[in-house]
């Protein structure tokens, strides 16, 4: 237990000092909740990341513009769950006044270089620091490519770019005695777009010997998506190779029950208003075989498709060599 003492008082809440253009301390409610709503699940995606159940209190509302503050907390008292409550806390801090990614590698050197850390006198405690550095920095590139984290930092700004009141916010983190343990980070009107997400589509996933299984495929000309099951599910998809589709309008390949194809295929992909992926689109753009009697039938696209990649792999292997 003393070792735990040594460490509350590190840097776990967050002070958030909305800044407006007169001199009220008032907000709109839907606003200022919108914006808690959108930091919370980054905290919880953090907290999701890092394997560590937090539970997050909210402090009364003061003056000044308007400041609220948000507490972090571990449900186990231990000072791997302090230490990495403080973690989240300026993570959270330097992700939402971050525009760019790849910042988490220096907050957590930060966050390790606290005088309240660098002070344990017990050797037992120190190690158990070091391992839990080490596996936080495992988890760093995660943190700096989570989706979700991305979508939720772009509604926060998208919600306050859209209210004229707010002219800049500022973000503070303070310990237990509200004593500022980090620098003032101020994000200034101007700046708000530059963290919204320009759109939200995703680059596209591509499965180049994807395996559909042909429902009901498309037998006239037009634009008409046809239907299989992938992956155990059932879609419809653009068929875009041409080659195959004639092949199929003159009848010469045979559809029977079970018929499936070995093809290259485009899944499109967004993110939506939760920073959840979804799926809004499927493109097979090559057929590369199709199976009668499940014997696999190399189409001619397929043929030439596996003799420029075995093409390519000789001459990166000759080149190497």
């Amino acid at each position: 237990m003393d070792n735990e003492r040594q460490i509350t008082s590190i840097r776990n809440t967050i002070e958030i000092h909305y800044c407006f253009n007169d001199i009220s301390h008032s907000m709109d409610a839907f606003i200022l909740n919108k914006c808690n709503y959108e930091i919370l699940n980054i905290m919880k995606e953090l907290s999701r990341l890092l394997s560590v159940e937090i539970i997050i209190e909210t402090e009364p509302i003061g003056e000044g513009g308007l400041k609220t503050w948000l507490k972090v907390l571990g449900k186990q008292e231990n000072a791997k769950a302090i230490i990495l409550t403080a973690l989240i806390s300026a993570l959270c801090t330097t992700i939402i006044v971050t525009p760019i990614t790849k910042i988490t590698e220096t907050v957590i050197e930060k966050i390790f270089e606290d005088s309240e850390l660098k002070n344990l006198e017990k050797e037992k405690l120190k190690l158990e620091i070091e391992v839990l550095k080490q596996e936080i920095n495992l988890n760093a590139e995660k943190i700096d490519n989570n989706i979700a984290i991305r979508k939720r930092k772009s509604n926060y700004y998208e919600a306050l770019d859209k209210y004229n009141k707010v002219n800049q916010v500022q973000f503070v983190l303070t310990n237990e005695n509200k004593q500022v343990t980090y620098k003032n980070e101020t994000v200034y009107k101007s700046d708000f777009g530059k963290f919204i997400l320009v759109s939200d589509d995703l680059e596209p996933a591509e499965n180049e010997e994807a395996i559909i299984e042909i429902i009901s495929p498309v037998l006239k000309k037009g634009d008409y998506k046809w239907r299989g099951i992938y992956n155990g599910e059932q879609i419809a998809f653009n068929m875009f190779s041409n080659e195959f589709k004639t092949l199929i309008q003159n009848g010469e390949v045979e559809f029977k029950n079970g018929f499936s194809i070995n093809c290259a295929l485009i899944v499109r992909r967004k993110i939506d208003n939760e920073g959840n992926i979804m799926t809004i689109g499927y493109d097979v753009i090559r057929v590369n075989n199709y199976f009668l009697n499940d014997n696999p039938i190399e189409t001619a696209e397929g043929k030439r498709h596996r003799k420029q990649k075995e093409a390519e792999k000789l001459q990166y292997k000759l080149f190497n060599e």
